[in-house]
């Protein structure tokens, strides 16, 4: 039995194989367990192996590699069109073969392990800053309830918060219940903020570590936690042609609704990494506020005409985009950012 490629449907337990020859024709189709497909892999000849973009894909791809096989992640989307039928395990195995060997495929380069440790640090913070929002909503609607209207900002609650519990105490304005569940939640809001310092701390010191990120975070409007973001997520950057493939990746182009020769450009497309998406636009928005206390800059005139054309929103993504392709050549070419070039 000569294997030419093989898919494999990933599961928590259970996982489909699906093999085929050269010619195509179906030689292997089997069922294994979670324990059994590590052993299963390193006994068979060397071939290419085609996964799923899904939960433990990268995992499964660098154990494979080990065993000196050709490993492709393909993104689902890519993979649905060649689903026959219905669709289980041994359909789905089958689609990601037949996707497999497609010439014009795309892939997702697998990440290594410590892109992943850069990534989980992101997704905690993203987490803990979700909750300390969703507490700090919370504080103030209570406490609206009790004729109290605090400002906007998380200083402002913090101080505010502290300065009303204490005349609580002295004045008597709260209820002992009150104030005790108050009490416990400006604590809760303390220990999420100091989770979150810790969090950045340890962003920043990839950063100071990390040739690459440091070079990325010399463009304006990208900042460590933007460039740790893209270190993370961006395996390999010759997997795109040029940096426009590099922005639609991040979905920050336009979408294109064309037909007879008529082009028709929507709004960005918005498909890919909606957090780094929002990191660039965010870092976009910074850049474009501080323009104006640097007059000297040489896209603040190029801004300038853009907003006059087509308002601040579009030009603050239009920005984001050009940042994102000059992230790719930085990356790329491995060359530090000229600001007298951009």
């Amino acid at each position: 039995m000569v294997i030419s490629a093989l898919g494999i449907d990933l599961a928590k337990s259970v996982f489909q194989l699906h093999g085929v020859d050269e010619r195509g024709r179906v030689v292997l189709t089997r069922q294994l367990s979670r324990g059994q497909l590590l052993e299963y892999i390193a006994k068979l000849p060397k071939c290419l192996i085609g996964m799923e973009a899904c939960s433990g894909a990268h995992f499964w791809a660098r154990k494979f590699k080990t065993f000196g096989h050709d490993v492709r992640i393909i993104a689902p989307q890519f993979v649905k069109p060649y689903v026959k039928s219905n669709k289980n395990d041994r359909i789905d195995a089958e689609a990601i073969c037949e996707a497999l060997t497609r010439p014009s495929m795309r892939f997702v380069s697998a990440k290594s392990i410590d892109q992943h440790d850069i990534q989980c640090i992101h997704r905690v913070r993203e987490r803990l800053i979700s909750a300390r929002t969703a507490l700090m909503n919370e504080i103030r609607g209570l406490l609206a309830e009790y004729g109290v209207v605090l400002p906007v900002g998380k200083s402002a609650l913090l101080n505010r918060l502290s300065d009303l519990l204490e005349k609580a105490v002295s004045r008597s304005d709260m209820t002992t219940l009150s104030f005790t569940l108050f009490s416990e939640m400006h604590a809760e809001l303390r220990e999420l903020d100091q989770r979150i310092g810790q969090l950045d701390d340890r962003i920043q010191a990839l950063y100071d570590n990390h040739p690459v990120a440091q070079r990325i975070g010399q463009i304006p409007g990208v900042g460590p936690l933007t460039a740790t973001a893209i270190v993370a997520a961006t395996a390999n950057p010759g997997d795109f042609k040029n940096g426009r493939q590099f922005s639609a990746w991040l979905g920050l182009v336009p979408r294109q609704n064309s037909t007879g020769g008529k082009n028709r450009l929507l709004g960005i497309s918005k498909r890919g990494n909606v957090y780094i998406r929002k990191l660039l636009v965010h870092g976009a928005r910074s850049a474009f506020i501080r323009m104006e206390r640097h007059p000297d800059w040489k896209q603040t005139q190029w801004l300038k005409q853009l907003e006059v054309r087509r308002g601040v929103n579009r030009s603050v993504v239009a920005l984001a985009n050009k940042n994102a392709r000059r992230i790719w050549a930085v990356m790329a070419y491995e060359e530090e950012f000229k600001q007298q070039c951009a």
